[in-house]
């Protein structure tokens, strides 16, 4: 394995209700999602088969779960759930999850704010 195999999804865009302030988990707003599952691919590679990979629109369903199931304060908590919910679910060795929150409650000008994390299977997440 070459050790730099990943499956990337990018710019998955929910509306939801996260935030610190009370107003955040009334109106809500929009979260921007990136994530890497780092895998050998080299199966799949060679197979053409669904099965020797991960099935990214399988990804992108715990992770809408995830972001629009529940209501959290952190979007450094949200990451984490993204996290250890596709870890468990998912074959990977490793993941970045990173989160966007472009209408963060900031007084200033700003394309967004964004949290990321890398957190490895089986270990302490």
């Amino acid at each position: 394995m070459s050790g730099h195999d990943a499956i990337h999804l990018r710019g998955l865009e929910f509306y939801a209700y996260h935030g610190a302030l009370p107003e955040e988990q009334v109106l809500g707003q929009k979260f921007i999602i990136d994530i890497d599952l780092f895998v050998d691919l080299s199966r799949a590679g060679n197979s053409d088969q669904v099965q020797d990979t991960i099935h990214y629109g399988e990804v992108y369903n715990v992770i809408k779960t995830c972001v629009k199931d529940h209501k959290h304060q952190l979007i450094e908590y949200l990451a984490e759930k993204i996290a250890q919910a596709v870890l468990a679910q998912f074959n990977c060795k490793s993941i970045r999850v990173e989160v966007h929150k472009p209408q963060a409650p900031v007084a200033g000008i700003f394309r967004d704010v964004s949290v990321e994390i890398w957190r490895p299977a089986g270990g302490t997440v």
